[in-house]
């Protein structure tokens, strides 16, 4: 008898469906076995499963796997608890309104538990993007603003749309709403898709020396949604808008490496000696070069004579620098040490002359 009582305890005097099943168990037994049956899979799958699968992408290079995984296992307990409050809604004989909210708030949650990762994800890629280029970090903030938007107007949508309230009429309200906005802020709109192309594109990186064909030059110090900031070699910033950096002709001294040459004019009287003109002037260049901070220590410095001026015998030095800015204090030093050997050497540097002939005519 006592047997037959536990037995008709245990499994009751009907049936619970459970996902679609019959499950031999009255629901008072058989919920909290299902949701026991939960917890197990849940801790199944985090202490086993989803370590083995860390372990696994940790010894990949990119790093888009980690980030997948961690959300998943940061989310995956409250997805199985949003499956077990569903299944005891669906098993219990509770009223049909306060299911039907149970069932909403359910889906709103689970709206949510997507959108949310699916954010944090996509934030996640961003700032691994500014780590690794550092031209953008300034630009991050307002990528991961613009993406916690779209993520939030693409959860209520979803939400509408799933609680059948037709979203057309909003679609149209925010296509309307977005053109009057792109009209009123067009050249604001212009720059930031500008300073998206100048980051797309790397013409430069910040910490490049560059000069616009504006004449404007100096050290690139930021790249911002709006604007692109230099600080020049008096130590002043010039803030260029990022349409006006877009359109101009870069030229960077950085790239493709920071390594450069220094090219110095120079003239001699037709008088000198050449052979001697240019063997005084590369030890010169080679003694400063290897004495004056900047330069290039290992570079055979060389000169090119390329035309019989009015007064002088022109030619060009070459040296080589280790960055755009070394090159003033290098032709500075160069310029001072060579005026001195040219005037131990007897080599002259000539004033500007010319000679006329004036024939006379007859009257």
């Amino acid at each position: 008898m006592v047997l037959e009582v536990s037995k008709s305890f245990l499994y009751g005097l009907g049936q619970t469906k459970i996902l679609g099943y019959d499950v031999p168990y009255e629901s008072h037994i058989a919920i909290p076995l299902f949701l026991l049956l939960i917890i197990l899979v849940g801790i199944l799958l985090d202490r086993i499963v989803i370590r083995i699968l860390l372990k696994a992408v940790a010894k990949t290079e990119t790093p888009l796997d980690d980030i997948v995984l961690k959300q998943i296992r940061r989310w995956l307990p409250f997805w199985l608890f949003l499956l077990g409050v569903t299944v005891a809604v669906e098993s219990l004989s509770i009223p049909s309104k306060l299911t039907a909210g149970i069932h909403i708030a359910v889906m709103f949650a689970f709206i949510g538990s997507i959108v949310i990762p699916a954010t944090a994800f996509v934030l996640a890629l961003l700032d691994l993007w500014g780590r690794r280029q550092e031209s953008v970090r300034t630009l991050v903030p307002t990528l991961r603003w613009i993406a916690k938007l779209i993520f939030a107007i693409i959860g209520v949508l979803i939400v509408l749309d799933t609680l059948n309230i037709s979203i057309t009429p909003l679609l149209t309200t925010l296509g309307i709403g977005s053109v009057a906005i792109a009209l009123a802020l067009q050249d604001t709109l212009t720059n930031i898709f500008a300073g998206f192309y100048i980051v797309a594109d790397r013409p430069f990186h910040v910490g490049d020396y560059v000069k616009l064909d504006t004449g404007d030059e100096g050290t690139v110090i930021g790249i911002g949604w709006r604007s692109t900031k230099i600080r020049t070699l008096p130590n002043t910033v010039i803030v260029v808008p990022n349409q006006k950096v877009a359109q101009s002709v870069v030229t960077n001294y950085d790239k493709p490496e920071q390594e450069m040459a220094a090219l110095v004019q120079v003239g001699v009287s037709y008088n000198s000696d050449l052979k001697k003109v240019e063997q005084v002037t590369i030890e010169v260049a080679k003694q400063v070069l290897r004495d004056v901070p900047g330069g290039v220590s290992t570079f055979e410095p060389f000169i090119r004579y390329h035309t019989f001026g009015d007064s002088s015998i022109n030619f060009t030095v070459i040296l080589r620098v280790q960055k755009f800015v070394d090159r003033y204090l290098i032709t500075h030093e160069f310029i001072k040490r060579l005026h001195s050997r040219y005037a131990q050497e007897g080599i002259e540097i000539p004033f500007p002359q010319r000679v006329v002939h004036i024939q006379q005519g007859k009257v």
